[in-house]
């Protein structure tokens, strides 16, 4: 294939529809299949791919959206920093709108911080070329996809001596949310769809575990309609096969260990914190990046004093339910009422990855469809 329509054709979508459904009748019981990655789940909803699965394969949203899983704590320090003075704040936009305990970036920026959306931590380097008087901070936030950007950036800055540029590092690590998916007992998973994106940085070796250690199915797949209902039915196939194996779907991208440079980038830059905090899955050992004492010119945490504050989330907001795939959006009772895009009380709401983001943008905001679908598997 070389062109992206070739991944969106309705006469294999129908195809792989109609192998799903007959792989489905040879199923002993319904299963579940979580996509971990924000991505995936707005592909789903963006084409339909939920609705035309049998009623006996469902499908259930992972924690993969780095901005959804920033607990309130950590947006508050961000915030701190951006009042302090002579400072210019750049982040992405999806963090623009999240909530804090009181306030969030717009809002701060609205009332007089310097907060600027950047498209890359080097649109954020160049700030601090462009404004030497100023102190200039990267709010510096994803799993594995980001980190060697942010990485990079910080090699470059130190490569050019620029001192008034830092980081306020929050790259969080998807194998050990994974394994605190795992260790959760209210959550029975019978395979996995395997973040594609993720992959292409740390490759699909790192996943063994899965298969090794819970018996558990996955496939990395790509983001196309073709790509999510292909790795689908190499899903069913493994479990009707009584198989458990890692299988890359994605293999036009994704190699069995990865972008070799890039994680040679994130170990030279990064070491792996003690603990960090996820909204909805609590502090999970080593999951999280932060800057190594080498590069301690360059970080945040250490430059700023920080409130470092654990606040709790919104008592209406169910946002950690969602993110472990315990509850689904339109089963949140604020979900498309109190919490919108424009009013969001939680984070899966504002970011572009996040799952009650994808319900509200493509209208499963019909509490009576899903409740009939859900009614169905049972």
């Amino acid at each position: 294939m070389k062109y992206i329509d070739e991944f969106r054709e309705p006469e294999k979508a129908l195809a792989l529809q109609k192998q799903i459904t007959q792989l489905s009748q040879q199923l002993k019981k319904p299963i579940k299949i979580m996509e971990i990655c924000g991505g995936h789940t707005h592909s789903i909803f963006k084409y339909g791919i939920e609705e035309i699965l049998p009623p006996n394969i469902e499908l259930i949203h992972g924690p993969g959206c780095p901005v959804c899983v920033m607990p309130k704590g950590r947006l508050d320090d961000a915030i701190a920093i951006s009042q302090n003075h002579n400072v210019i704040l750049s982040t992405f936009g999806d963090t623009m709108r999240v909530p804090g305990s009181t306030t969030s970036l717009l809002q701060a920026r609205a009332t007089g911080a310097d907060i600027r959306m950047v498209y890359s931590p080097l649109d954020s380097l160049q700030l601090a070329r462009d404004n030497p008087d100023k102190e200039v901070v990267f709010f510096a936030l994803g799993f594995e996809t980001t980190a060697p950007s942010t990485a990079l950036t910080i090699l470059q800055a130190a490569t050019e001596n620029i001192t008034n540029f830092s980081m306020f590092c929050n790259h969080v690590l998807v194998i050990p949310a994974l394994q605190a998916l795992l260790n959760n007992p209210d959550l029975q998973l019978d395979g996995f769809v395997g973040p594609g994106h993720v992959s292409m940085v740390i490759g699909t070796d790192p996943y063994q575990f899965i298969c090794q250690k819970y018996h558990k199915p996955i496939v990395v797949s790509g983001f196309e309609p073709l790509d999510i209902l292909q790795s689908i039915w190499m899903l069913l196939q493994q479990i009707i096969e009584n198989r458990c194996e890692v299988e890359n779907q994605y293999n036009r991208l994704v190699e069995p260990a990865g972008n070799l440079v890039a994680i040679q980038a994130i170990n030279q830059v990064f070491t792996v914190r003690e603990n960090f905090e996820w909204r909805g899955l609590g502090d999970i050992p080593e999951s999280g990046l932060k800057i190594r004492p080498e590069y301690a010119q360059f970080d945040a945490e250490i430059k700023f004093t920080l409130p470092n504050l654990k606040v709790a989330d919104h008592k209406s907001c169910q946002c950690g339910e969602i993110l472990k795939g315990v509850l689904k959006p339109w089963q949140c009772k604020v979900f498309g009422t109190a919490c919108t895009p424009e009013s969001p009380i939680g984070t899966c709401m504002v970011s572009s990855e996040g799952a009650c983001a994808a319900y509200y943008k493509y209208g499963k905001t019909n509490r009576k469809a899903h409740k009939e679908r859900e009614e169905v598997r049972i």
